[in-house]
């Protein structure tokens, strides 16, 4: 279950920026999760919303962007989305949308990365 660290990676991420911001509130964080970055994003969700509790956080909405596979093949040169036949969440095959080709470069779709964080500052009245 590699989702706890990847969650705790983004509140890490998401809490230095909103101290380095001085922040007093984090409203919304967006998070961008690759097809291919083998995590399940219920139980990411659902480790963060454990996690964010009693931070400045606590009352974020979280929002996940799906970031499709982008491959290029080896044999046709396909440069693009790929098919991905994911019936096993651990090991997705990824093929060619052209040829049918398994022989392919993955390019995108692979990461989580934290895309927006919208903060709340204090009045400088």
């Amino acid at each position: 279950m590699h989702e706890l660290s990847m969650a705790q990676g983004i509140i890490n991420a998401v809490l230095e920026t909103a101290e380095a911001n001085n922040a007093t509130e984090v409203n919304e964080v967006t998070v961008e999760v690759g097809r291919l970055a083998m995590i399940n994003p219920e139980q990411l969700e659902f480790i963060l919303g454990v996690l964010i509790e009693n931070t400045i956080m606590e009352d974020a909405k979280i929002v996940f962007e799906e970031i499709p596979a982008e491959i290029e093949c080896n044999d046709c040169n396909f440069h693009g989305e790929a098919i991905l036949d994911d019936s096993d969440h651990y090991a997705p095959l990824v093929k060619c949308p052209e040829c049918d080709s398994l022989s392919v470069e993955t390019l995108n779709g692979k990461d989580i990365v934290v895309k927006n964080i919208v903060i709340e500052k204090p009045d400088d009245n």
